[in-house]
């Protein structure tokens, strides 16, 4: 083919215009297309104005992820303490020495006891010889008391024998008098030898009287003499019970079953009076001595409840004892098991407790968090439109778990109660998803 033609030939192609048609839109539905339009980007426009204007109002900007929060609920606070403690025995007597003397231990540290086993014997010449010597003044008033009993009854024979002489003396006189009576009549005594026997009657009768009277008041005095002596004797059998007692407890026994714990003074050592030579324990029965703080000694008493955990076990117990004193900013208080204490406690074994102070009903509270600590408890960061929003509250009661609300917040309320350290104090933070 000649390539001239082919230039001057125009080649066709075909396309698909002849299968388009043109298609006008109707005028309501092209208005109503551009009304959604329109107010989706509105409320884009106002969305995005919210969020700008939220974000430039908060100071900072914080992770979700890093805080907890929890919402404002209405029950039942139980006002309580969690504290630390000691297992201890309830009875741990310390044995001390009742005189100057010279100390001979029987036992040793660590030793198993059973009541009344010889612990220890102390030798104190001193009360040695004080006990002779009221044995020897007891031996003594025995005698005296014995010669008082012969001379009281040989002072009432006396007595007596008088009072009987002066009977006799005085019946004599009576029957002078009566014979004088029978030959008076005849005229063959004078009257003056009857008068005389008349005289002689009456001063026997005085004499007899007088004499039984004596005769009683002397068996009064002997009586009385007696008993002074018998009193002496008593009283130096108090003294004697005395010093042997003292003499005894130079025999130191344990008081209780259970083992020595420590040994204060060394064997053969010479110690001074109600000096401390040992301590026993009894491990049959256990308290637990607890240290509170001194902020919670207001508000306990005796017979509180408390909770011991003692590892995986857990008992109850009342406040037995409470220190008087405040030591470390710490009070020392004694937890008596409620019924049989548990088993495998141990010496001071280490355990944590519970006091129960109080229970406050229907009040608003919160889980317990560093927000409570934050700024003295005065302020929390409440939740506004995912913005924490610093706000003015006011704690009451505060539990191990719990913290009551007085003000500032109502129930429902969404709290930031941890991870406000992020925070540093401003008015408005920002929550991130």
């Amino acid at each position: 083919m000649d390539v001239g033609i082919l230039a001057n030939t125009t080649i066709m192609i075909r396309d698909t215009s002849s299968q388009d048609a043109v298609l006008t839109a109707a005028p309501a539905h092209t208005f109503k297309r551009r009304a959604l339009w329109i107010g989706a980007v509105v409320i884009a426009v106002a969305g995005a104005a919210l969020l700008l204007s939220a974000w430039r109002a908060s100071e900072h900007s914080v992770s979700a992820a890093r805080l907890r929060i929890a919402a404002v609920t209405r029950g039942t606070l139980v006002r309580d303490a969690s504290v630390n403690g000691r297992v201890v025995a309830a009875i741990s007597p310390t044995l001390y020495a009742t005189a100057q003397s010279t100390v001979t231990l029987k036992t040793n540290a660590g030793d198993t006891v059973r009541k009344g086993d010889v612990l220890a014997i102390l030798e104190s010449p001193d009360l040695a010889d004080a006990l002779k010597r009221e044995q020897s003044s007891y031996s003594q008033l025995e005698a005296e008391v014995a010669r008082q009993h012969i001379l009281a009854r040989k002072q009432k024979l006396l007595a007596q024998r008088e009072a009987d002489t002066a009977d006799i003396d005085r019946l004599s006189a009576q029957r002078t008098l009566e014979r004088y009576e029978s030959v008076g009549q005849l005229g063959i005594i004078a009257k003056i030898d009857y008068q005389k026997a008349k005289d002689a009657v009456s001063s026997a009768q005085i004499r007899a009287s007088h004499a039984t009277k004596a005769a009683a008041l002397e068996g009064d005095d002997v009586a009385l003499a007696l008993k002074t002596k018998i009193n002496e004797l008593d009283r130096q059998r108090l003294s004697l019970a005395n010093a042997q007692r003292r003499v005894d407890e130079l025999t130191v026994r344990a008081p209780v079953d259970g083992f020595v714990g420590t040994l204060s003074v060394q064997n053969r050592s010479v110690v001074a009076a109600n000096t401390a030579l040992m301590t026993l324990v009894d491990l049959s029965k256990l308290e637990v001595e607890l240290e509170v703080p001194e902020t919670y000694v207001a508000d306990m008493g005796l017979g509180m409840s408390a909770e011991i955990q003692l590892g995986d076990t857990r008992a109850t117990g009342r406040l037995s004892a409470l220190s008087p004193e405040v030591v470390k900013n710490q009070v020392l208080a004694r937890v008596r098991f409620d019924g049989a204490q548990p088993k495998g406690l141990r010496q001071n074994q280490r355990v944590t407790a519970r006091l129960l102070i109080e229970e406050k009903p229907n009040v608003l509270m919160l889980p317990r968090g560093p927000f409570v600590e934050s700024e003295g408890g005065r302020f929390a960061y409440v939740m506004q439109d995912g913005i924490a929003v610093r706000t003015p509250i006011r704690l009451g009661a505060t539990s191990v778990s719990a913290v009551e609300i007085l003000a500032g917040v109502k129930p429902g309320d969404q709290v930031v109660i941890a991870g406000t350290d992020a925070f540093a104090n401003a008015a408005r933070v920002s929550i991130n998803k």
